[in-house]
């Protein structure tokens, strides 16, 4: 028996299909030109891509600011500067000074120094005020009487800490800039006689028994 399938329109055959051969055989140019249109037609239409998400880790590159190097990291004031470029951000005379302190950081103890060759923690308050026309005694103890004594829990950046730290004397003999409030943590920048200019928190032992006061310069 012959496997195939006749296909008609009324009573003209256009097509024969072969079933075995699985070929077309044309009857009809004219019914074979409109085929091939509708075939041409349908392959401009594509399927929509699906794409599956990867486990695949995002990497996210930033550039430094202002061309920094890797080799050449920024220094603690310029660390200030950059985090705090902000649209809603505004530099403070307290910021300014407090980013001057900051460049002195590791400077040793010199007594009566006002250099970055060494500084004592007058000398390092006197300099840094100094550089924004803001004029302080040269002591400690005469800073003591300048601006305004304020309670512990108001103060804030750029205010001066004093303390005690002899026992052969009951004068204020050191001085510290406040640069940081976190939560209850007051961190402030000072020139000590062992380590030179560093910042140091009133939580350590040894400054929360020594403290005295504070005082609002600005």
């Amino acid at each position: 028996m012959q496997n195939k399938v006749l296909l008609k329109n009324h009573s003209t055959y256009f097509f024969t299909f072969d079933l075995n051969q699985a070929k077309i055989i044309p009857m009809n140019r004219k019914f074979i030109y409109l085929l091939a249109t509708i075939l041409v037609a349908s392959c401009g239409i594509a399927k929509k891509k699906t794409t599956y998400a990867t486990n695949t880790e995002r990497k996210i590159t930033v550039s430094a600011k202002n061309n920094q190097n890797i080799n050449n990291p920024l220094s603690p004031a310029e660390k200030t500067i950059a985090n705090s470029e902000s649209p809603r951000y505004k530099i403070t005379i307290a910021d300014e000074i407090i980013n001057s302190a900051l460049q002195f950081s590791g400077t040793r103890y010199k007594p009566g120094g006002t250099t970055n060759k060494g500084m004592d923690c007058s000398g390092l308050m006197y300099v840094v005020f100094s550089n924004h026309d803001i004029s302080l005694p040269r002591t400690s103890y005469s800073m003591a009487e300048k601006g305004k004594e304020i309670r512990l829990r108001e103060v804030t950046k750029g205010d001066l800490v004093f303390f005690k730290t002899s026992r052969r004397s009951k004068n204020i003999n050191h001085v510290g800039l406040v640069v940081a409030i976190d939560g209850d943590e007051i961190k402030f920048i000072h020139s000590s006689t062992s380590r030179g200019v560093i910042v140091s928190s009133l939580k350590e032992g040894y400054w929360n028994s020594a403290f005295v006061k504070a005082n609002r310069i600005l």
